[in-house]
């Protein structure tokens, strides 16, 4: 059975709990362990919050990458991503890129979520990625991701405007975006007449295909080994 580390870059154990428990719905022949991060935001909403975020991600995966054969980064907007790729011997897989892969297979796709700031983060994400070329818009609803997993049920008429912006913008479908919204798009769908893909089932694919791959014998790169100060002693192991 193949182990995945599930890490969440916020300090949320409530988000990290739903996202390992829809992980481990949809694919139960794989061992889903989650971890979450020790310092930082109880909720990314910021270009700083998503930096330290980037840091807790790091320390995370130090602390207890081993054993297990992949990493999901379990935010929308996968902070770390890049570096953790340099650090770790397994694939790493994050939420936003591995959906917006797949929606732009689809063809034209738009993008909604929770938190006015996450519109020009992930339109950044996408140019820096090269995943914007199908990428009609990414739409914000002020409600953030916390706040909507506090209480979903009030979210859903907001989150259906935004999606029907999507659609007016020729979306042919839309990625639900956020760790705290995982199973939020079964939930919406039939109010809608394009496909709604679900961020954290795109993440849980993408990340189960990548540890089923035979290895590719990862190795740290040593452009990362250098005198640091002040980490964790995990993560201070991994850096020099």
């Amino acid at each position: 059975m193949k182990r995945i580390l599930v890490i969440n870059p916020n300090t949320s154990i409530h988000v990290t709990e739903m996202v390992v428990a829809s992980c481990r719905l949809a694919h139960p022949g794989t061992q889903w362990d989650g971890a979450t991060a020790r310092l930082g935001a109880a909720y990314i909403s910021s270009e700083s919050a998503y930096a330290v975020a980037a840091h807790a991600a790091l320390d995370a995966y130090a602390e207890h990458f081993a054993g297990h054969d992949a990493v999901l980064i379990a935010c929308f907007g996968d902070p770390g991503l890049l570096a953790l790729r340099e650090l770790a011997t397994v694939p790493v897989v994050g939420l936003a890129q591995a959906s917006f892969e797949a929606a732009q297979q689809r063809g034209p796709f738009a993008v909604v979520t929770g938190g006015k700031a996450w519109g020009p983060m992930l339109e950044r994400f996408a140019r820096t990625h090269q995943l914007d070329a199908r990428l009609v818009g990414v739409h914000t609803v002020d409600l953030t991701g916390a706040q909507i997993a506090q209480a979903p049920e009030r979210a859903h008429g907001v989150l259906f405007d935004a999606c029907a912006l999507g659609l007016q913008a020729g979306a042919g479908c839309i990625v639900l975006g956020g760790a705290a919204l995982a199973g939020m798009a079964a939930t919406l769908q039939p109010r809608l007449a394009i496909p709604l893909l679900d961020n954290v089932l795109l993440g849980a694919q993408a990340v189960v295909d990548a540890a089923l791959r035979p290895p590719s014998a990862l190795a740290p790169s040593d452009a990362a080994r250098s005198a640091v100060k002040g980490l964790s002693a995990a993560l201070t192991r991994l850096l020099v």
